[in-house]
């Protein structure tokens, strides 16, 4: 090695291995002998091995690693602020809000925009929309979605969407999932990032802002390790395999909202059919077109069907129909009252929905609905009740003792 032509500077293997390789001249950095020991006499004299601490030692004051490099070392935190490596980040953020009407039974959410979403398309882009789904239940029946955002990885919507018929059992045990996707119109949408949101976090009345990083897709429990009864339904919660294995439970097809009252004057019960809300999807298309059908049971006559009018192509249809049935109120105590939902189809059997009993024999909410009304004659009172993939065993019985 050569500082100027003609001369051969002498350096030391531990000081070969120390040079400054900075742009520029080569040179041995200054005073890094003195950091190792010799073999030979040295001019501070004696004769040290490898194992003798060095004649003169100074304080360990060693630059940095990027010092010796020639870089400029950031400052405290930059690294942190400037570099980031967390993949939930790197696929974006979502700000939300979310509240729970308890009056009106309805979930409010607001998807307000998205910052920093992972570019997913040629352009180095992406056309971004959000979709929710309550889990566990089926994912058509209750998917609702935003409009799509195009050509930005920092979308704003500011949209409202709203689910009907949120009970506080709803609230105890579901969880919201926010999915963002890309729209290809030329191929499968695809998958960006997700948010699973506990609806227990909630207060009735309050809204709930929220700002958090996308995640990756959460595994699902595959439909081969569900009962027959889910086979088919692929967004539910792996926790709902285990719950599953509880007895009586049975599949959730959608929501019903009815209004019950006995009136007095009239001598008989108003069974109003306001709406219903996330149906199960029977037809290929992704809809269903229900109708709905009471009966009140023991029917010896076979007179106390009644049947609304088909919605076409819906999973939240509104009727707004009332039935009349003429009986005593002491006769009710006894009687049962059987709603089901059905698909309508052109040239074949229709398709059950789902159904629930309100009476003497049922549980929870629809045997209070039902009570509440008989202790409460000449008053309307309209609740929402969980439609089930049949219907519950002791419908029309009185329960045992």
């Amino acid at each position: 090695m050569r500082g100027r032509r003609g001369d051969r500077m002498a350096i030391s293997i531990q000081e070969h291995m120390a040079i400054n390789v900075c742009p520029g001249p080569i040179r041995p950095i200054r005073q890094i002998s003195d950091y190792f020991p010799r073999r030979g006499p040295g001019p501070e004299g004696g004769c040290g091995g490898f194992g003798e601490a060095p004649a003169r030692l100074a304080p360990l004051a060693l630059a940095p690693p990027a010092a010796l490099l020639g870089a400029t070392t950031p400052e405290d935190g930059a690294e942190v602020d400037s570099y980031d490596s967390d993949d939930a980040t790197a696929l974006g953020t979502l700000e939300f809000d979310l509240l729970y009407d308890q009056a009106s039974c309805t979930l409010h959410c607001s998807i307000l925009r998205a910052k920093g979403l992972k570019p997913m398309d040629f352009n180095g882009l992406a056309d971004p929309y959000v979709k929710l789904h309550l889990l566990p239940g089926a994912c058509k029946a209750n998917k609702l979605k935003t409009k799509t955002q195009r050509n930005t990885l920092n979308p704003v919507w500011n949209e409202d969407l709203t689910y009907s018929g949120i009970t506080d059992d709803d609230i105890s045990h579901k969880v919201l999932r926010i999915s963002v996707c890309d729209e290809d119109k030329l191929s499968h949408n695809e998958f960006i990032g997700e948010i699973r949101v506990p609806l227990r976090r909630l207060k009735p009345s309050q809204k709930k802002h929220f700002n958090i990083c996308l995640e990756r897709q959460v595994p699902l429990a595959s439909p081969s390790s569900m009962s027959a009864a889910l086979r088919g339904i692929s967004c539910y919660l792996k926790e709902l395999e285990q719950v599953e294995q509880g007895p009586g439970l049975l599949e959730e097809r959608g929501r019903i909202l009815l209004n019950l009252s006995y009136s007095s004057p009239r001598r008989g019960l108003l069974v109003g059919i306001v709406r219903c809300a996330h149906l199960a999807a029977m037809d290929v298309n992704g809809y269903s077109d229900p109708y709905v059908k009471t009966y009140l049971r023991p029917d010896v006559d076979k007179k106390s069907k009644h049947k609304t009018g088909v919605k076409k192509k819906t999973l939240n249809p509104e009727f707004n129909e009332e039935f009349f049935y003429e009986m005593e109120l002491s006769a009710l105590a006894t009687k049962t009252l059987e709603v089901t939902v059905w698909d309508y189809d052109i040239g074949k059997s229709n398709d059950f929905i789902g159904g629930v009993s309100l009476g003497p024999g049922a549980r929870g909410e629809a045997r209070k609905h039902w009570s509440d009304c008989l202790q409460q004659p000449d008053t309307a009172l309209e609740r929402w009740h969980t439609l089930t993939s049949e219907l519950p065993p002791a419908a029309g019985a009185l329960p045992s003792a």
